[in-house]
């Protein structure tokens, strides 16, 4: 049986600086002169006659400057970490309708699939627990998932996602990558607006407005409204879902260097006959099953619905000498309810009849009704601008923030046993609904972080800047098994070298915190995660930032990390953990990102890394250690009108070992190396009216996304039309 330790050399990729080194030598990019801009400014951008129909900044894969990573305004090549920005313009032409859509094709991330409803995302091997909205983060949990992947990205400007460690930015987390999504703003003082709708496969239907008007003759309070509908089948039967979401905000210049913006946001996510889990993967005899894509054991019965309202106020104060005051504060509920099926065993070929994977517990699978709410208030504030020190010009940030996550979950379930399921072979989805009893208090906890937090970014040389900063977190957990309470001071360092005009080389470091509330066999809750963060690699930045290109080689260590037992706590009905130390994730990731020339758009970026314990154990072997994702789209010079584009992402082979029957033995699962291929054409009708066509998996390729557990497949080929109107 192979092993699942994989101790093959890590090689290191030249292939973005050789490609970026091309672009030196041959790519002839109308260098659009960029005015210098904050991060919340719209750019104004003058173009002849002939850049009328050729990209512009304002339709770029890329953007100019960024408060990711530290919240000193930057460039991409500023930062001294590994950086992606998902623009707008590139989530249009990909026809990523999501948060998860977008984070599934993000250089660095990996998507794991529990079922079709229920991704999370890791970087570098770990999960991503950190999603923020214009800087405030939410504390991800895996176990109750809310869906905040199913998040609809036609209400944010663009998306930021940095790779690594980001206690700075974030506080407790884990050193796997910071998510930040940038909410739309009224930013036009003319009425304005953009109107699509599309129909693909499945007879999925998909209607967006965003219109924003100003509100007052002088154009100094202002208003945006994206509302959208989706609803949608699946090549999986009985599927269906149904999306709604709204963003309502008003944009005020109280003076002429203050910002006033208040808003409201609601989404809700309805699936009917939703899966939960996947299909079994095994029959008892040790041999795969092949069960047709479409095939569904959800019940008729069965559906999760989830429901998320936000409000949320943005302060800006802009003084004379160079220094602005931010403000930012939310409220966020979300609520959830499912009735739900899964079958989780093994079953015999001929007759049907299911075994239970674990031993003295002849379970085939079981139902669950759960509902539950998340609620989080959060403010966050902080200053920024220069100052003079020794002759030279600084900059410097600091600021504090508090958040409080509270979080209630009621459950009940029942078991079905091998004799109430019956024969599987016959299985078509029709199990009576459970009788259910009253549902019990799952979970309910209240986590609280206190913040204060400062970075600066000094000027050595002229070429050399050093940047330092540090965060204090106080996190408080209460719950009900105990009441925990942990500080910690991370740090932050990084310093970043120009080698001339276009190159720049950096080298950083982060420490880990990340508390837990798993708890070890005798109920005692385990220490933090601890460790570190280590970065090195080369930016380059071409055309006044409208192409940037990264190479980063990076390693991670750490300690007390929670590993499952798979025996009870004594007493109790939760897993036994033990802290695991000398956990390590190295690796290397390369990006090239934004405008080659005028008329070409493109995005390719990959990753490699190997995640192990310190016996040499594999980390997560269910994510792809390599990967690969490409998307480009060219307008055509000859015919202005028309743009073609594509991508393809690759991985390489993932894989698991699982408990046999009734526990006895183990079986290797394995997901084989694969690419899926997408594309897109859009061509001007008029000057408002664009149509455009999107084919995803053009070669129809039939793949498992769900080697951790049973199989999910990934969707087959599919296609989309979408007509857009803007004015």
């Amino acid at each position: 049986m192979p092993s699942l330790a994989h101790n093959k050399p890590l090689r290191l990729s030249l292939l973005a600086a050789v490609v970026a080194t091309a672009f030196t030598n041959n790519v002839q990019a109308a260098e659009t002169t960029v005015p210098a801009a904050t991060d919340d400014q719209t750019m104004v951008v003058s173009a002849s006659s002939a850049d009328d129909v050729a990209d512009t900044p304002n339709t770029d894969y890329s953007v100019p400057v960024t408060r990711a990573g530290t919240k000193l305004t930057s460039t991409v090549r500023d930062i001294p970490q590994s950086v992606s920005i998902i623009t707008q313009q590139r989530m249009q032409d990909q026809q990523l309708q999501s948060l998860g859509q977008v984070l599934n094709n993000t250089t660095g991330i990996q998507e794991s699939t529990a079922d079709m409803d229920r991704k999370t995302y890791y970087s570098r091997g770990f999960l991503i627990d950190n999603y923020m909205i214009d800087g405030i983060p939410s504390v991800f949990e895996e176990r109750w998932n809310l869906g905040d992947s199913q998040t609809d990205s036609a209400l944010y400007e663009r998306i930021e996602v940095v790779r690594g460690a980001n206690g700075l930015l974030v506080g407790a987390g884990n050193p796997s990558a910071a998510v930040n999504m940038i909410r739309k703003h009224a930013n036009s003082k003319v009425a304005t607006g953009d109107l699509s709708a599309s129909y693909g496969s499945w007879n999925k239907q998909r209607y967006v407005a965003d219109v924003q008007t100003p509100l007052t003759e002088s154009g100094n309070v202002r208003g945006r409204v994206v509302a959208g509908y989706e609803d949608k089948n699946s090549f999986v039967e009985r599927y269906g879902a149904e999306k709604k979401f709204i963003s309502a905000i008003v944009d005020a210049d109280l003076t002429d260097s203050t910002t006033l913006s208040l808003g409201y946001e609601y989404q809700e996510n309805k699936a009917d006959s939703p899966t939960w889990g996947g299909l079994p993967r095994y029959y008892t005899d040790g041999s795969k099953t092949d069960y047709r894509r479409g095939f569904n054991t959800a019940p008729d019965w069965a559906y999760n619905n989830k429901e998320t309202k936000k409000v949320f106020v943005n302060l800006q104060q802009a003084f004379d000498n160079g220094w602005q005051l931010t403000l930012n504060g939310t409220h966020n509920e979300t609520n959830f309810a499912s009735k739900q099926l899964y079958i989780d065993g093994y079953f015999d070929k001929v007759t049907g009849i299911g075994q239970s994977e674990y031993a003295g517990y002849p379970v085939v699978g079981g139902t669950g009704y759960n509902t539950g709410k998340r609620k989080v208030d959060a403010v966050d504030t902080f200053a920024s601008g220069p100052y003079e020190l020794f002759g030279r010009t600084h900059e410097l940030m600091a600021g504090v923030s508090y958040s409080k996550q509270q979080n209630t979950y009621y459950s009940a379930f029942a078991n079905i046993s091998p004799e109430e399921l019956g024969d599987f072979n016959n299985y078509n989805g029709q199990f009576p609904e459970t009788d259910w009893g009253p549902r019990s208090l799952a979970q309910d906890d209240t986590t609280r972080q206190k913040s204060a937090y400062m970075a600066t970014r000094i000027s050595l040389a002229d070429p050399l800047h050093l940047i330092l900063g540090a965060r204090y977190t106080r996190w408080i957990n209460n719950t009900l098994t105990g009441d925990l309470e942990k500080n910690n001071i991370t740090p932050y360092g990084g310093l970043v070298y120009d080698i001339n005009d276009n190159w720049s080389t950096y080298a950083s470091y982060t420490s880990v915190f990340k508390p837990q509330t798993n708890r070890d066999s005798s109920g005692a809750t385990l220490s933090p995660v601890v460790g570190n963060n280590y970065e090195a690699g080369v930016k380059s930045d071409w055309f006044n930032s409208r192409l940037t290109t990264s190479f980063t080689v990076f390693r991670t260590e750490l300690d007390n990390v929670g590993v499952s037992t798979g025996r009870i706590i004594e007493g109790s009905t939760d897993t036994a953990y033990e802290a695991k130390k000398g956990t390590v994730s190295r690796g290397v990731e390369f990006e090239v990102n934004g405008a080659l020339t005028d008329n070409w758009q493109m995005t390719f970026g990959g990753t490699r890394y190997i995640a192990e314990d310190r016996d040499g154990e594999a980390v997560n072997p269910n994510l792809p250690r390599t990967q690969l994702k490409l998307f480009t789209r060219y307008r055509l010079p000859m015919l202005q009108d028309l743009t073609i584009g594509g991508g393809v992402n690759w991985q390489t082979h993932v894989w698991k070992e699982s408990a046999g029957p009734s526990g006895n033995g183990t079986f290797y699962s394995e997901q084989g190396s694969y690419a899926l291929v997408d594309l897109f054409s859009r061509y001007q009708l008029t000057k408002q009216l664009a149509l455009q066509a999107n084919v995803n998996n053009l070669f129809d390729k039939k793949y498992d996304t769900n080697i951790n557990g049973d199989v999910v497949y990934g969707e087959p080929r599919n296609v989309s039309v979408t007509a857009s109107y803007s004015f």
